[in-house]
């Protein structure tokens, strides 16, 4: 007898807007890797300022998330990913029309802050569609569905995107932004009333004065504050460096083509995809922080793997060696899903929970901009090879600083709750 695969039963608003964001992540995967090429390649301008502009848009994020979590707490999380998917489809618009270095920089921060308006809203939407013991569960497919539109979005893109010519670019985003507003009536029409905050609050977290409301109550949260350190350190030595380090390092000393790194890239995505359920399920009822620390270990392997590639003399072993490398750290990116944003949500009173989430955000807008300045320093410098066995060691740093947050979390926080399979399909917010 063939046994039934194991899909998680979580709420229908759930699966609407898990489906909206991935919907929206294949406009991203269309678009967002092109930004610098089309600049540069397509418009024109000097490469450098092209990569200014590119870098506004991480900038944006400093303001945009903060900004995010305060207005998803003040209008509900629901209303505030509106705003942001409204910002986020004119921004894709805006880029259509850049002719001049000015346009670029004022399209790349409307992108920016629209993204980083999405962001925690979306995270902060999601955690109160679900039970509080769902939150693993729903973040954990989050990422797979992220990862399947990414590479939806990607393999789109190669069949459209056209150096030669600048209309192919044009739909790219024209359809970038109509992903951002076909989320739009999901929200407003099928969940007009997710977001609101709940009405049953947890006791250990419910505000006891008004004193504790706003960003200052947030960062008296020594807990969190924990974990924000470690995911801006998490962000840095890991999904940055895939974006920067790795790419760069796989062309230059590694001797490959773009195409090996796209080869990768798309092993990576599958990977995640075809992984993420089942790590899942395996740590269900493990603790968090356990699966954090394998995560760690795992992207030390990988880092060490993508050093030892790159000194292999190019061919086929590098391209094996470095698609390998990016499928392990697929392996730690499913550990790690479980456990980080829904970690954040369960710390979360329900008063404050969009301004933890903006600025656990703000986490990863640090890391996506510290990591790539520490890898073009490294490679820039000739120590390639260098750069990436001291990104494992940083990685093997973090696996003990995750023991370390076990110590500090109590035991009922730090577990990857079971969703049993009769468990209601659906939660009325």
């Amino acid at each position: 007898m063939t046994a039934r695969p194991w899909i998680p039963r979580l709420p229908r608003p759930a699966w609407l807007v898990l489906g909206g964001d991935a919907l929206s992540a294949v406009g991203s995967g269309m678009t967002l890797p092109f930004l610098l090429v089309y600049l540069s390649q397509v418009r024109g301008i000097d490469v450098g300022v092209a990569g200014l502009a590119v870098a506004t848009v991480a900038l944006a994020g400093f303001a945009g998330n903060p900004v995010g979590g305060w207005l998803s707490d003040v209008i509900g999380s629901r209303r505030a990913l509106v705003c942001g998917l409204l910002v986020s489809a004119v921004g894709a618009f805006t880029v259509t029309l850049v002719r001049d270095p000015w346009h670029a920089f004022a399209a790349s921060a409307v992108v920016g802050v629209g993204l980083a308006l999405v962001t925690p809203a979306q995270d902060a939407l999601l955690a109160t569609v679900v039970e509080p013991r769902q939150r693993p569960t729903v973040f954990a497919v989050r990422n797979a569905t992220l990862n399947a539109g990414y590479g939806v979005g990607g393999v789109a893109a190669a069949f459209i995107a056209d150096l030669g010519s600048a209309q192919s670019f044009v739909v790219l985003y024209v359809v970038d932004g109509c992903t951002f507003l076909l989320f739009v009536p999901v929200l407003i029409v099928l969940l007009p009333d997710a977001g609101r905050a709940t009405r049953r609050t947890d006791a250990a977290t419910a505000p006891t004065s008004p004193a504790r409301r706003g960003y200052r109550a947030v960062l008296r949260d020594t807990t969190f504050l924990q974990v924000w350190v470690l995911m801006a350190f998490l962000v840095t030595i890991g999904f940055a460096q895939t974006l920067s380090g790795f790419p760069a390092y796989a062309t230059g000393d590694g001797g490959v083509g773009a195409h090996v790194v796209g080869i990768a890239f798309a092993a990576n995505t599958f990977a995640v995809v075809l992984l993420q359920l089942p790590v899942l399920r395996v740590m269900t009822g493990h603790r968090r922080t356990t699966g954090m620390a394998l995560a760690c270990t795992f992207w030390a392997v990988a880092w060490v793997v993508t050093a030892i590639a790159g000194t292999s003399g190019g061919g086929s072993l590098a391209a094996v060696g470095l698609t390998a490398a990016l499928v392990v750290f697929a392996v730690g990116e499913t550990l790690l899903a479980p456990s980080q944003a829904s970690l954040v949500n369960d710390l979360a009173p329900d008063d404050l929970r969009g301004r933890y989430n903006g600025l656990y955000t703000l986490a990863w807008t640090t890391g996506l901009m510290v990591g790539p300045a520490l890898a073009g320093f490294a490679l820039g410098a000739g120590h390639g090879r260098g750069l990436f066995l001291g990104l494992a060691a940083a990685c093997l740093v973090a696996a003990s600083l995750t023991w370390g947050l076990g110590r500090r979390l109590p035991a009922h926080l730090d577990v990857v709750a079971s969703v049993r399979d009769e468990d209601p399909v659906d939660r009325r917010p």
